[in-house]
């Protein structure tokens, strides 16, 4: 793996942290490296800077045989954006599969992972807006003609914003249980079945940043990431037999918030977005397609793909639902999801 460049200390301010929080820069970079290891193709790591003065961490994946046959490839690449508390690792079981016939970018959000961590507007309009130019100016420094682009959950809704405003760039979006797209209804959490505590919980988490009880737990912070999300762990125990994902995901959500400030501005109850994106999606050209993928055991509901087609009646839009997939589909049915994908990238080329 080539790794390029060290954050700098406008990034993050990792160095004035108390040792209450069990992280550093250097962990998050050791535990990602340990991840990015398994990737058996060519990596390149690497911070990409923005006119704005901030940087986005930025991995390309391509495949072996390219660099046998001493040629870039001429096919569209893929990018892959991730979701709400994610990063660039979380795609570990997607990279080597997808980069096959052509090169795959994956990158850390704007106030994610290992990438700038500015001050975001507490705006909705304002704060995605934000988001999306730190795309545009990321594609613009890579000299990216054009792209098949990938949203997982908060990916997904940003990724459609860019693609309202830079279709040109866009070849086919994908959208992996694209979050922000439905309103949210009018009795709630109990919509989905919640009981009324968890209304008033939430509301009450709503006077905070969503990851704040992760930073107020200091040393038992990576044991409560792990009791509260299992399903990480059980679903990269293939390739990693100790807690590197759940360090990974740690390490990246104990920071001081900033993307999450972002996604606080952007939703409204955690769990839906201000600005529902299908009031927008009409706005969509006619002649790009769309494809959404859900999980079956998603908390997300996989029939918006279909008001997302009545939306858009004159153009393509492809809903697939993986059954026995909960939201993070692309780390538990990875294969199914990877086929998928291959599918529609085969199509785009």
């Amino acid at each position: 793996m080539q790794d390029e460049g060290e954050s700098d200390g406008k990034v993050s301010g990792w160095g004035r942290w108390p040792s209450w929080r069990p992280t550093s820069l250097s962990l998050l970079r050791s535990t990602e490296t340990k991840i990015l290891d398994r990737v058996q193709n060519d990596l390149w790591a690497r911070f990409v800077s923005l006119p704005t003065q901030d940087r986005i961490w930025t991995v390309t994946v391509t495949h072996k045989s390219l660099r046998e046959a001493s040629k870039p490839s001429s096919r569209t690449p893929l990018v892959m954006v991730h979701g709400f508390g994610g990063g660039v690792g979380l795609w570990i079981r997607n990279l080597d599969p997808l980069c096959r016939s052509r090169p795959v970018f994956a990158f850390d959000l704007l106030g994610f992972g290992r990438s700038s961590r500015p001050s975001f507007p507490l705006d909705p309009v304002q704060a995605e807006q934000r988001s999306v130019i730190s795309i545009e100016h990321w594609r613009r420094a890579l000299g990216l003609e054009n792209m098949i682009l990938l949203g997982h959950s908060l990916g997904g809704y940003l990724a459609t914003s860019y693609a309202i405003q830079y279709p040109e760039r866009v070849r086919h979006l994908i959208l992996v249980d694209p979050w922000g797209f439905t309103p949210m209804p009018a009795e709630g959490m109990s919509k989905l079945g919640c009981p009324r505590w968890v209304d008033w919980v939430i509301s009450v988490a709503l006077f905070f940043n969503p990851l704040a009880v992760i930073r107020a737990a200091g040393p038992w912070g990576p044991n409560l990431m792990t009791r509260v999300r299992p399903d990480f762990k059980r679903n990269f125990e293939e390739l990693f037999d100790d807690d590197t994902i759940m360090e990974y995901i740690y390490h990246c959500n104990a920071q001081p918030p900033s993307g999450e400030v972002a996604f606080r501005a952007m939703s409204e109850s955690l769990l839906w977005a201000k600005r529902p994106m299908l009031d927008r999606v009409h706005l969509l050209p006619p002649d790009l397609p769309v494809t959404l993928v859900y999980g079956g055991q998603s908390w997300l509901d996989s029939k918006t793909g279909e008001k997302v087609a009545q939306l858009r009646p004159n153009s393509y839009t492809h809903t697939v639902v993986v059954e026995g997939a909960p939201h993070h589909v692309y780390a538990d049915k990875s294969d199914a999801f990877n086929a998928v994908v291959q599918s529609i990238c085969d199509d785009v080329d």
